[in-house]
């Protein structure tokens, strides 16, 4: 069985102006589509210069058109708050792959 709960995705004007200045421009389409295709769990951004309250989350993941997109947000209880989105390096991809499926 598979539950799907939707939630409002909140993209503020400042970051909205940023995804579509990146070089190809991230899309909200492509961020609920890497929503939708994630694999394994979010990581936490535990380094001390983005910690925020709540958590910062991340994860990469592939739009339906097969791009890697890491996206990392904030879960409040109005929506899901988008903090940035961009093409995943090899870097952060041997990252999140380490520890998408470890136990907290």
């Amino acid at each position: 069985m598979i539950f799907c709960i939707l939630m409002k995705l909140i993209i503020s004007p400042s970051i909205r102006a940023k995804l579509s200045e990146k070089d190809p421009p991230v899309t909200e389409s492509e961020i609920v589509e890497c929503f939708a295709n994630r694999t394994g769990k979010d990581l936490l951004d535990i380094r001390e210069e983005h910690l925020t309250d709540p958590p910062t989350r991340w994860f990469v993941a592939e739009s339906n058109f097969g791009r890697n997109i890491k996206i990392m947000y904030i879960s409040t209880l109005s929506g899901i708050v988008i903090k940035s989105a961009y093409d995943a390096t090899n870097d952060v991809i041997r990252i999140y792959n380490k520890y998408r499926n470890q136990n907290s």
